[in-house]
C-alpha cells in the first residue's frame, strides 16, 4: 500500500531538509485530485457551477458571444482548464446549442491531469467529443481559442516570502517533532516587480509569488495574440496586489490546517488578479476587470435566465434556482470575493459583462 503523502513528505524532509512551499503544494495537489470524491455535497467543496446551472450557461454564452464578435470563425477551440466534474462545460454546451454555427465550429479541449476527473467529465459531456490535455501548451495552435478557467489558478503552487528585519526569507515546510509546520528558509529575494508598487514591508510581513500563474498568463497571452480568441478567468482573490498570506485548505466543507493532511484536503491560495492582469498586459493582451462575480452575472442576465427556468419548474425547483442565484451574486463570500477577468488580444471593445 502506498504510504500517505504526509509520511512521504516527512521522510523527504528528514532526509534532505525542509521543502519549498510550492513543491509541497504541487505534491499535495497531485495526490488530492486523484481522489474520486472532491466536488459536490459528498466531497470537500462546492463550486459555482454546482450551485446553479445558470452559471455555466452564462459562461458558455459569453464564449459564444466572443466567437460571434470575432466574425464566427469556421474553426475554433473551446477550452476549459480544470473542468472538475464537467458540470460547467456541460451547461455551457447545452446553453449554446441554439447559437447558429457555434457547435459546428468548435473543437472541445479540456486541460485535466486526473484520470478520475477525466472519466467524470466524459460522462457529463454525454457523448460530445472532446480531447484531454495535461497542459495549456498541449492545445492546438491553428484556430482561435475561447478559454475558461474557473477556480483553476487558485490551486497552482505559490511561493511565500516573510520579512525578517532588513531581509526576506522564503517560507518552507519543515518538521516540529512529527508535525509539518511552516519555517523560515534561507534569505531569498522576491521578484523586484512584485514590490514595485507596494509600500515598504513591515517586519513579519508576508508576500506571495505565483510563478505558475504568471507562466500561465504569459503562455495564454502568446496564444491569444497569435491565434485570436478570448479568455475568461473566474476565481477568488483581491483585485489589487498587496501583502498577506492566503494559503488555506478545505476538507469536508470546512477550513482545515493546510499542512496537517497533504493530499486529503483542497489546498489553495487567493489569486492576485492585479498581478495576473499586469502580466497579461505586458505580454500583449487587453484586460477587462476584475469585476465582482455578482456584478458580472447580473450584467450577463442571471436574474432573467433564472426566472425563465423557474417559470417551468416545480415550486421546490424554483426555490432552489432562486437561492442558488442569490448565493452566487449577493453573498460577500461569492458575490464579491469571487471575481471575473477577461483577457483579449488587440484593442477590442469592452466585452459582455464588463
Amino acid at each position: 500500500m502506498t504510504p500517505p503523502l504526509a509520511d512521504d513528505v516527512k521522510g523527504r524532509i528528514g532526509a534532505a531538509g525542509p521543502l519549498p512551499l510550492d513543491a509541497f503544494m504541487g505534491l499535495a495537489a497531485e495526490a488530492y485530485y486523484r481522489r474520486a470524491r472532491v466536488f459536490g455535497a459528498s466531497g470537500d467543496f462546492i463550486t459555482a457551477p454546482e450551485i446553479s446551472q445558470v452559471f455555466g450557461e452564462l459562461v458558455g454564452l459569453w464564449c459564444a458571444l466572443r466567437w460571434l464578435a470575432d466574425g464566427s470563425p469556421s474553426r475554433a477551440i473551446l477550452a476549459e482548464c480544470g473542468p472538475g466534474r464537467g458540470t460547467l462545460i456541460a451547461d455551457a454546451l447545452r446553453a449554446t446549442r441554439a447559437v447558429p454555427g457555434f457547435h459546428a465550429a468548435i473543437a472541445l479541449h479540456l486541460i485535466e491531469t486526473s484520470p478520475t476527473l477525466r472519466s467524470l467529465q466524459a460522462e457529463a459531456l454525454g457523448g460530445f467529443p472532446a480531447r484531454w490535455h495535461d497542459r495549456l501548451a498541449d492545445l492546438p495552435t491553428d484556430a482561435p481559442i475561447y478559454l475558461v478557467a474557473n477556480e483553476f489558478l487558485d490551486a497552482l503552487p505559490i511561493r511565500q516570502f516573510v520579512r525578517r528585519g532588513a531581509a526576506w526569507r522564503e517560507r518552507q515546510v519543515g518538521l516540529d517533532g512529527d508535525r509539518l509546520v511552516l519555517v523560515d528558509g534561507p534569505d531569498a529575494s522576491p521578484p523586484p516587480d512584485l514590490l514595485a508598487d507596494l509600500p515598504d514591508p513591515v517586519d513579519g510581513g508576508i508576500l506571495e509569488h505565483r510563478p505558475a500563474a504568471d507562466a500561465f498568463a504569459r503562455d495564454l497571452a502568446t496564444r491569444l495574440v497569435a491565434q485570436g480568441g478570448a479568455a475568461l478567468i473566474l476565481d477568488y482573490g483581491p483585485a489589487h496586489s498587496g501583502y498577506g498570506g492566503s494559503l488555506q485548505a478545505v476538507a469536508r466543507h470546512a477550513y482545515a490546517d493546510p499542512l496537517a493532511e497533504p493530499g486529503e484536503a483542497d489546498l489553495t491560495a487567493h489569486l492576485d488578479f492585479g498581478r495576473l492582469a499586469a502580466v497579461a498586459r505586458s505580454a500583449g493582451l487587453a484586460a477587462f476587470g476584475p469585476a465582482h462575480q455578482g456584478h458580472w452575472l447580473l450584467a450577463m442576465g442571471v436574474r432573467e435566465r433564472t426566472a425563465q427556468l423557474a417559470a417551468n419548474a416545480t415550486p421546490a425547483q424554483a426555490a432552489l434556482l432562486a437561492s442558488g442565484a442569490a448565493r452566487l451574486c449577493e453573498t460577500p463570500a461569492m458575490g464579491r470575493l469571487f471575481k471575473v477577468l477577461a483577457l483579449l488580444p488587440g484593442r477590442p471593445e469592452t466585452p459582455e459583462g464588463f
